[in-house]
C-alpha cells in the first residue's frame, strides 16, 4: 500500500503556502499572523485536514486547531436566519417594554403604557436594517 507523496499537495494548499511565505519574507519581526491569513488556514484545514494544512503552511498543529474549533463556537459570526416575534400580550397593568440589541451594539427599548402594541414587525425591520 503506497502513502501519500508530500510533493502531491493540492493547488489551495500550495496557494496557501505561498501566501504564507510572501507575509514571512515580507513582515517585520515579532508581527503576529494576520486575521486574514489564519481564516485561510482554517478554511484549508476544513477541506484539507488540520495535519496537513499545518504542515504545508509550516504552522503549529495545535494553533490551527485552536482557531478550528473557535471557530464554532462563536456566536457573534451566526446570525440568526429568521426571528420569530410574537405580538405582545398586555399585562392587567396595561404595560409592555420591548428590548432591540444588534450585535454592532446598537440597542432599542420601546415601553408601550395604557396604548395599542405598535407594528412591532415594521418597527423591528427598521431597526435590523438601520434605517
Amino acid at each position: 500500500m503506497a502513502g501519500r507523496k508530500r510533493s502531491n499537495i493540492p493547488t489551495p494548499l500550495t496557494r496557501g503556502r505561498i501566501r504564507f511565505e510572501v507575509w514571512r519574507r515580507t513582515r517585520k519581526v515579532g508581527a503576529r499572523i494576520p486575521d486574514r491569513l489564519w481564516a485561510l488556514a482554517v478554511k484549508l484545514a476544513d477541506a484539507h485536514g488540520l495535519s496537513r494544512t499545518a504542515s504545508a503552511l509550516k504552522l503549529d498543529y495545535n494553533a490551527v486547531k485552536k482557531r478550528v474549533n473557535s471557530r464554532g463556537s462563536d456566536s457573534a459570526l451566526v446570525s440568526p436566519a429568521f426571528i420569530e416575534i410574537s405580538p405582545p400580550t398586555l399585562a392587567a397593568s396595561g404595560e409592555c417594554v420591548v428590548e432591540f440589541e444588534h450585535g454592532s451594539g446598537a440597542s432599542m427599548r420601546v415601553h408601550l403604557r395604557g396604548c395599542d402594541a405598535p407594528d412591532l414587525v415594521a418597527l423591528s425591520r427598521s431597526f435590523w436594517s438601520g434605517e
